[in-house]
């Protein structure tokens, strides 16, 4: 295994901006997306230089965004949606807020055995939080995410006005292995996300029926 101890580049001469505002994820529409393209741009854009590559994900989810961010925002509990977390370990007492750190262990069969991330974002005003990858046994150094959750109104649903829906946005950066091509990496990333953003739809979408009167 490798050591993911971040080492960021102290500056950003030959990397470039991110372009991923000009290009709809995924299963979201383009008039969905003309709508996040300023979140994109503020939340989601990395400064990118070779042996990098970064992506920008989508999932729409059949619940209201409180409901959806209540569960996103726990930097303490990733398990509660993300498929290939074994256990989450925050020291005691536990502040959640930007600085605070979790150690993660990952279940066998990945090629990884622990990380230890850095929580970097969270506002709850606007629903978006952060996090880098700074130690850990694995093989994603330098790996930083940004996951946002936006409301939509329901407009398949026009007999209730109060209907709405949310939309996941979900990018991340991360160097390319040695011995790995940038396309090799990136489908891996692409496939965990999109995976833990579906469980996500799934967890909180039940949650919502379960409440529902």
């Amino acid at each position: 295994m490798e050591k993911g101890e971040s080492s960021e580049p102290d500056s950003d001469e030959g990397r470039n901006p991110t372009s991923h505002h000009l290009t709809p994820p995924a299963g979201l529409t383009a008039e969905e997306f003309a709508s996040l393209v300023p979140s994109v741009t503020e939340y989601h854009t990395y400064l990118m230089g070779r042996g990098q590559c970064s992506s920008l994900l989508g999932q729409r989810v059949q619940a209201p965004p409180d409901a959806v961010w209540s569960v996103v925002r726990r930097f303490d509990k990733p398990q509660a949606y993300k498929h290939f977390i074994r256990s989450c370990a925050v020291k005691q007492p536990f502040h959640m807020a930007a600085g605070c750190t979790r150690d993660v262990n990952v279940i066998s069969g990945l090629p990884a055995a622990t990380s230890t991330e850095r929580l970097d974002l969270l506002d709850d005003v606007r629903r978006a939080t952060g996090f880098s990858i700074i130690g850990g046994e694995h093989r994603l150094r330098n790996y930083r995410s940004v996951t946002t959750v936006h409301s939509f109104p329901d407009h398949d649903h026009d007999h209730d006005h109060d209907k709405i829906y949310t939309v996941v946005l979900e990018s991340y950066i991360v160097d390319v292995p040695d011995g790995n091509t940038e396309e090799d990496t990136r489908l891996f990333a692409d496939t965990v996300v999109k995976l833990n953003l579906q469980k996500l739809a799934s967890v909180t979408e039940g949650t919502n029926r379960d409440a529902a009167p």
